[in-house]
């Protein structure tokens, strides 16, 4: 009798972790069309196919719910925005822009959400939304060290103005895909903007050289 029970605090847990997934996939998809003021549980909960009562056993409200759709692409987010080991420095920023369209073509939806959260002004910033700030700001960091490195000699402020281009640049690549569809090939272009990336920080390195 013991034995038969043991496992069923096992399936719970494991229930529970599949019903969160469907809540946050649902999450993800409603508020990557309607933005966070057109998000509502009711609608995830009709979305997912349980109950409110079980979307608030999960999460405390709506903030926090979004906030943890942005959490659970964070790692994966982030992991696009490693520079490649080998290959010139041209090369390998050519390869981290690769590893970071695929990224945006496999979580559209991520971005999508995050980009409207980061245009909306509310008189108390949502926790979704400064998460979202977040991830951003350590993508930021990691892409001013990985330009530091390819293009030794850069100033701290030629870097950072870089690195400000380059996700500026990102953000306007997704937008062009979401608008063209299939007609826009995001790959390409982001490795054409790394080799347009690449030559603008040689060129600024140029300079700071000869200050």
């Amino acid at each position: 009798m013991a034995e038969d029970k043991a496992p069923k605090p096992r399936r719970k847990r494991a229930d529970g972790e599949l019903s969160r997934e469907r809540i946050l996939d649902a999450a993800t998809e409603i508020a990557a069309e309607r933005g966070y003021e057109g998000t509502s549980i009711g609608a995830v909960s009709k979305k997912c196919g349980l109950p409110a009562s079980s979307i608030y056993w999960h999460f405390t409200d709506k903030d926090d719910l979004l906030a943890a759709v942005i959490e659970r692409s964070f790692g994966t987010w982030l992991a696009a925005w490693q520079f490649p080991d080998a290959g010139t420095p041209g090369e390998r920023l050519a390869g981290a822009a690769a590893q970071i369209a695929k990224a945006l073509a496999d979580s559209p939806d991520f971005i999508r959400l995050g980009l409207m959260l980061g245009l909306e002004r509310r008189p108390v910033e949502p926790r979704a939304r400064a998460m979202f700030i977040e991830v951003r700001d350590q993508a930021f960091r990691i892409l001013v060290d990985g330009i530091r490195e390819l293009a030794p000699g850069l100033s701290d402020g030629h870097a950072d103005q870089v690195a400000t281009y380059a996700i500026a640049g990102a953000d306007g690549l997704f937008i062009a895909k979401e608008i063209g569809g299939d007609s826009v090939d995001l790959i390409a272009l982001f490795e054409l903007h790394a080799r347009a990336l690449y030559d603008m920080a040689v060129r600024l390195t140029g300079e700071d050289t000869d200050d």
